[in-house]
């Protein structure tokens, strides 16, 4: 860990019951040719600063002195006097930031204070006060960059990037109005900031500012979460929808998500196109409990009646198996392993249309013929994926026109004009009349280790 010093320089898929489950070079350049950032060192820089004395004895991190001394940055907080709007900004961020999850944000803020308090008594302190400021604020933006835990990332370009320390302070010293920048890189996405701060408002409020661990594992989670543009956000919590532009809600959806037993993984990736009339592949569990069992009771007509048909393997196309050879008994009993496949129709589970997007267990979101369910208030009832209110409506926002299948041809597959993120996560606090409110952590992922990956079938 850096410490802050006064001192020192320098698929396999799996079926869960749908189917098988500005690069350094750049900011150097912007750097270098703003005569404003970076300026020769002066002599003095070589006298070292006073000692702080009236507060703990904090490192200047090795690595922001030495993209100081490599790069010949000027002081980035203290540019404008010791009263700079920049450095009582970062204090108060500082002060904020056990609120997201970095708990050493209100003694880097007392640092930070100290320094403030150091340049006011002697202004040639600045060069080396600045070197604390912005080895606090390289600590704290790396600290929220981290991923979020149990999140998986199947979009390369949704994963957050690892802050490099060079990176950080170069950017932060090329930005056009530092305020901006630091109120943007703080607040990560506006459900983030939202959350975050209702509830230091709240804790300033009532005097605790120590922060409720169910706020620190649904701030965890709500990272993920896109700052801008088009996507979808699919929240097991508050089992709903939305569809967002530019960071505002458009539209929401109830929808019906995994079990406590088979709960709806948290994941962030791309959709890129939607599949109509799609074959539903039953899970091992519904053909043991609910398929063979009703086959020894009926007969191959209820099969038939079904749409259902036994093949060999999962795959785009698998070989049909003659039914009234399989061992149904076995089936049933949990000895022999089926594929069994519903064709596309008014029977299939998946309905007319299926929301395809990567990832490594198997989940998508799809139609349903069973909307009574929608009534439920507790609607988490199926084997890990998602199924929509109104898939109708999806499509349409998603294609930008109606979803029409072109034809009757199985698993037909339509590209988006463009690819729109999709992040499925589990949010039990939400912003209520300015207030956090907690909902029912019916999967324990608050309690526990945030984002638990659900088991496969």
């Amino acid at each position: 860990m850096e410490r802050l010093s006064w001192h020192d320089p320098v698929p396999r898929k799996t079926e869960r019951g749908c189917e098988l489950r500005k690069s350094t070079r750049q900011l150097l350049s912007i750097c270098l040719g703003t005569a404003a950032l970076v300026a020769p060192a002066p002599a003095s820089a070589q006298v070292p600063a006073p000692i702080l004395r009236s507060s703990p004895t904090f490192e200047v991190s090795p690595a922001v002195a030495a993209v100081y001394d490599t790069y010949r940055v000027k002081p980035i907080w203290f540019g404008a006097g010791a009263d700079s709007a920049a450095a009582t900004q970062l204090i108060e961020i500082l002060r904020r930031a056990a609120f997201d999850g970095f708990a050493d944000g209100p003694q880097l803020a007392a640092a930070v204070e100290a320094a403030q308090a150091q340049v006011r008594a002697d202004p040639a302190a600045a060069a080396k006060a600045d070197q604390v400021l912005s080895s606090a604020w390289v600590r704290y933006v790396k600290a929220l960059r981290q991923p979020t835990p149990g999140m998986i990332y199947a979009a390369e370009n949704l994963k957050p990037k690892k802050a490099r320390t060079d990176e950080i302070l170069l950017t932060t010293a090329a930005a056009s109005s530092l305020a901006d920048y630091l109120k943007d890189v703080s607040n990560l996405n506006p459900l983030y900031s939202q959350l975050r701060d209702a509830a230091w408002a709240d804790a300033k409020a009532s005097g605790n500012l120590t922060p409720d661990p169910r706020l620190l594992a649904n701030l965890e989670r709500i990272k993920a979460v896109p700052a801008r543009g088009r996507f979808v956000l699919v929240d097991s919590g508050s089992q709903l929808l939305t569809m967002y532009d530019n960071g505002h809600p458009v539209d929401s959806m109830k929808i019906i998500v995994g079990t406590n037993e088979l709960p709806t993984p948290l994941i962030a990736s791309m959709m890129y196109y939607v599949t109509y009339n799609p074959y539903w592949h039953a899970p091992d569990h519904l053909v043991r409990k609910t398929i063979a069992p009703t086959v020894l009771r009926q007969g191959m007509s209820y099969l038939k009646r079904q749409g259902y048909h036994v093949v060999d393997q999962w795959t785009t196309s698998p070989t049909e198996v003659d039914a009234t050879t399989v061992d149904w008994k076995g089936a049933a009993a949990g000895d022999v392993h089926l594929f069994v496949r519903q064709d596309p129709g008014p029977l299939n589970s998946m309905g007319r249309l299926k929301f395809p997007f990567s990832n490594p267990e198997g989940i998508y979101l799809h139609d349903t013929p069973s909307k009574d369910l929608f009534a439920k208030s507790r609607r988490n009832l199926s084997n890990g994926c998602v199924r929509l209110e109104d898939a109708t409506r999806l499509g349409r926002w998603l294609l930008g026109q109606e979803p029409v299948a072109p034809g009757d041809e199985p698993e037909t597959q339509v590209r988006l004009p463009e690819g729109v993120p999709i992040i499925l996560t589990y949010l039990t606090a939400q912003v209520s009349d300015g207030r956090v409110a907690y909902l029912d952590d019916f999967y324990g992922w608050d309690s526990g280790a945030s984002g638990q990956v659900a088991s496969t079938n």
